[in-house]
């Protein structure tokens, strides 16, 4: 019998592969039509089994890339297009006031719709989560608990779930103890904490263009200003602009997402999380990293965030459970390196304390209901809607659409040509019951007028492919 390590370095094995050839076939160094090295040639050249060389290219099949031509071997699928990515956005470098709630309302309303496809809102399907696992867990933890465990936690959170989160630090280069972290309601709440410790009413923030919207409602409820930075579609935040941005105006705060940014899904490179920790390190800039999507790589390695590159407690990290376990459970987290005290506090005097029954069911899945396993399944599950997500997009889109192309998450982030009306596009695509995100809801300003964001965590269907097909459809009636 196979040995279950032996069975985890060749799934490694074959996704390495597959990435390797995938990332070769978008850079068009194997063309549309051509044939693949056999199966037995491949096997020689990367010193692994047969198996797991044909497991690659099922993958490639899986992901609409290659096909198999009976006595032949492999080719590169023909596709009609390949789109490019949108240009990164030259956003003024000047603070402005927030006020994004109304628009983001109507979007997160229609996911209470059962009837509108939700293509809208960043949530993954449930049949992607472990949701009967996690259920039975909380069962058998209720079950077991006792009447004088019905009271009040610590308002740092379980000991046991910190210490948990705490020990996973070093997947991503942290060195992270329990007592380093603060239990939250969700990853929101983390942000809000953490900006509420180091800002005050009027500062100005500096986020990316675009920016997360639930960061803007955020800056939006504190009475803070926003300062757009640009941002890299594949590399994140610009760190030479964030340093003018630095020297220009007095930033009290940076909200960034280094790691498969919401929306862009852009992944920054560790030399420049490296350069962007030393920059808010030289004027004194607090870091807030959102993690959220962090575990969701398409890669081999998981990424290492900025605070592994911090030495004087200057980045204060947030997370949670909602992308990977349960966005009911509202299980998020934070890790705010020297403003641990400032947070604590904060949390103190907001809700005070998490609920504990969740929280040691959390904890109890991540020591015992297999965490990692359903992750590596995930993982995989939404790097194919992706790719099935941008091949429709290329069929059915206008000319001069632009597409993005993350390395983890699940959203994508579409840029539409200029004649399109991104708000106008949501409404008509609401009236035949299917939810997008425009794209001004990303931005502080009157930005991205003709862009959307796509939410690829739905189960892929004909249902999901006929929807964004339509949206398409629409978006060229516009021009």
């Amino acid at each position: 019998m196979k040995q279950p390590l032996l069975e985890h370095q060749e799934q490694h094995l074959y996704e390495q592969i597959a990435s390797e050839l995938a990332e070769r076939i978008r850079q068009s160094v194997v063309r549309p039509g051509e044939r693949l090295p056999s199966v037995r040639r491949l096997s020689e050249q990367k010193s692994v089994s047969i198996s797991t060389v044909l497991q690659a290219y099922i993958r490639l099949e899986d992901m609409g890339l290659v096909e198999s031509r009976p006595q032949s071997g492999y080719y590169v699928r023909n596709r009609q297009r390949i789109l490019p990515e949108p240009a990164m956005h030259r956003a003024p470098l000047r603070p402005s006031s927030v006020s994004v709630v109304t628009a983001v309302r109507a979007l997160l309303d229609a996911t209470q719709d059962p009837s509108i496809i939700p293509l809208g809102a960043a949530s993954p399907n449930p049949l992607l989560l472990p949701t009967t696992r996690l259920y039975r867990t909380l069962a058998n933890v209720a079950r077991s608990a006792r009447p004088e465990s019905n009271t009040y936690d610590s308002t740092a959170g379980t000991a046991e779930l910190r210490r948990l989160i705490a020990f996973r630090s070093s997947d991503w280069g942290g060195s992270l103890t329990g007592d380093d972290i603060i239990i939250t309601a969700g990853c929101t709440e983390s942000l809000s904490l953490c900006l509420r410790s180091v800002t005050r009413p009027g500062d100005t923030v500096a986020v990316e263009s675009p920016s997360y919207f639930g960061m803007l409602q955020i800056i939006e409820g504190l009475g803070l200003k926003a300062l757009h930075i640009p941002t890299d579609p594949r590399e994140g935040m610009c760190a030479s602009h964030f340093e003018q941005a630095c020297q220009s105006y007095a930033v009290r705060a940076c909200l960034v997402m280094p790691n498969f940014h919401n929306p862009l899904g852009s992944l920054m490179p560790d030399e420049k999380k490296r350069e962007l920790v030393a920059i808010a390190s030289r004027y004194s800039v607090p870091l807030i990293e959102d993690d959220i999507y962090g575990d969701l790589h398409f890669d081999r390695q998981r990424p290492r965030n900025l605070q592994s590159f911090d030495t004087e407690g200057n980045v204060l990290l947030c997370s949670s459970f909602s992308k990977t376990l349960s966005p009911d459970f509202r299980i998020g987290w934070t890790a705010p390196g020297r403003y641990y005290e400032q947070v604590l506090r904060m949390k103190m005097t907001s809700t005070l304390a998490s609920p504990m029954l969740l929280q040691h069911t959390v904890a109890r899945f991540l020591r015992d209901g297999g965490y990692d396993h359903h992750v590596r399944s995930m993982r995989k599950t939404l790097s194919l809607q992706i790719e099935r997500a941008v091949q429709t997009i290329a069929r059915h889109f206008p000319q001069g659409t632009g597409v993005t192309r993350p390395a983890g998450g699940f959203v994508l982030w579409i840029e539409l040509p200029a004649g399109v009306d991104a708000l106008l596009l949501q409404q008509q695509a609401l009236e035949e019951k299917i939810s997008i995100a425009p794209g001004p809801v990303f931005s502080a300003g009157t930005d991205f007028t003709n862009c959307i964001r796509i939410n690829c965590g739905c189960a892929w269907s004909e249902h999901i492919e006929q929807a964004l097909i339509r949206i398409g459809e629409l978006a060229a009636a516009q021009l």
